[in-house]
């Protein structure tokens, strides 16, 4: 099938890139034309393993990205909104980038006469895509959705790190259409994976995106409250939870404690739902109190540091991981951009390393000292927290011998090293 992707950001580079891979043709659409280029050019736009020999692979064959939104819809059957939904200020969702997507395609479809079916793939707080999506496709094309297009929700289900892996190889795939016309037509475009169609309406797709999610989110502040109360109590969090995770019913999976959740979904999803909650008038309280528990979690780590070295003033601190997980270089929502003005609020000396995030950090605290391994970030310094999982982190222990003051805080328990002063979060 001929396929439209609106948006060449994580989820739209990644679902252009696979769709081409089992063998659709894909125009990738973006106002960015430097992003155009790059993907041309075979170029991913964001770190993502396996996604740069996807574009190498089909850039410029069964894929090409533009800036015209009229040519993409013209051409292809079926358009896919990926652009981003933030949160705004009072953490409920931002549809501004859905609102100018949604209209750029209704212009298009004015001129078209054949039939086009709408996919809305970003993540987006239900009734959003019947209620917000499907006026403004209709006010601007001047059709009738479900007669002249079709429209559907088709959320996505990808770890940052893994989003091509998970997307070849999903666990479910969920699509929510206006009517069956619309929902035969994306199903189609799964035809050839080995896992079973979820057939719906849009908002209950929209729901099992945030349930999702937010369930993901509690289990982790779960393990971080029962881990905190554990570590009071001098019990290891970790032999609990693998014990708890044996249990069929609960799973081993998002049990580990540590510095908490971050990344561009689980904190702005959870905060979104918490949003369109209390619009219908009802009250949260277990969202709210996920993301009470992960906003107060880093912060744990200089409390810890506090009571270990004292005043950090004027003190050299070593903070290993800026990214919001291993094998990316995203800092959305890291654990580590609390925990560094924290620092900086107390008058510490920050130098920090990453493997790959440290130019995106740069934005936010470009007066810390960015250093080109971990050698040189704990070279003199009087203490060091790990705030990313990064395999390198693992054997550091001569690195850490070359530490004024071997004190390690490690906030995700990857640290084995002997002879330093070592304390974890919750363990």
């Amino acid at each position: 099938m001929k396929v439209s992707v609106i948006g060449s950001g994580y989820v739209g580079s990644v679902t252009a890139a696979c769709f081409a891979e089992v063998g659709h043709e894909v125009i990738c659409v973006d106002i960015d034309r430097k992003k155009t280029e790059q993907i041309n050019a075979g170029i991913p736009p964001i770190y993502e393993e396996g996604l740069g020999e996807l574009l190498q692979k089909y850039a410029g064959k069964k894929l090409i990205a533009i800036t015209d939104y009229e040519l993409a819809v013209k051409e292809t059957e079926i358009s896919f909104i990926c652009v981003g939904t933030p949160s705004a200020d009072d953490g409920t969702i931002d549809l501004s980038i859905v609102r100018a997507a949604a209209a750029g395609i209704g212009k298009a479809l004015a001129k078209k006469d054949a039939y086009h079916v709408v996919v809305v793939k970003s993540t987006v707080v239900p009734e959003t895509t019947e209620k917000f999506v499907l006026p403004i496709l209709e006010e601007t094309s001047g059709k009738k959705a479900g007669k002249d297009f079709g429209l559907a929700m088709n959320p996505e289900f990808l770890r940052e790190g893994k989003a091509v892996q998970d997307f070849m190889n999903p666990d479910k795939i969920v699509v929510g259409a206006i009517d069956k016309r619309s929902g035969d037509l994306v199903s189609e475009l799964y035809r050839t994976f080995e896992c079973e169609v979820t057939r719906t309406g849009p908002a209950t797709a929209e729901m099992i995106k945030y349930a999702n999610n937010s369930l993901l989110a509690t289990k982790i502040s779960f393990a971080n409250e029962i881990g905190n109360i554990c570590k009071k109590m001098g019990i290891d969090t970790y032999e609990v939870m693998e014990a708890v995770g044996k249990d069929f019913r609960i799973s081993p999976k998002f049990l580990n404690s540590g510095a908490g959740f971050g990344g561009s979904c689980f904190p702005k999803d959870v905060k979104a739902l918490i949003g369109k909650a209390k619009t219908i008038g009802y009250s949260p309280v277990l969202l709210e109190s996920v993301i009470a528990v992960n906003e107060k979690q880093p912060l744990l780590m200089t409390e810890i540091l506090q009571r270990k070295i004292g005043n950090p003033a004027d003190k050299k601190i070593a903070v290993l991981g800026l990214a919001f997980k291993n094998e990316t270089d995203d800092i959305r929502e890291s654990r580590s951009i609390p925990v560094i003005a924290e620092l900086l609020r107390l008058g510490a000396k920050v130098s920090a390393y990453d493997p790959m995030a440290a130019e995106n950090m740069k934005r936010i605290f470009p007066s810390i000292e960015y250093c080109d391994n971990a050698s040189d970030a704990l070279k003199d310094a009087d203490a060091c927290l790990v705030m990313t999982e990064w395999d390198e982190f693992r054997n550091l222990d001569s690195e850490f011998q070359n530490m004024k003051e071997k004190i390690i805080i490690d906030g995700r328990r990857i640290i084995k090293a002997k002879n330093i002063d070592y304390e974890g979060l919750c363990w």
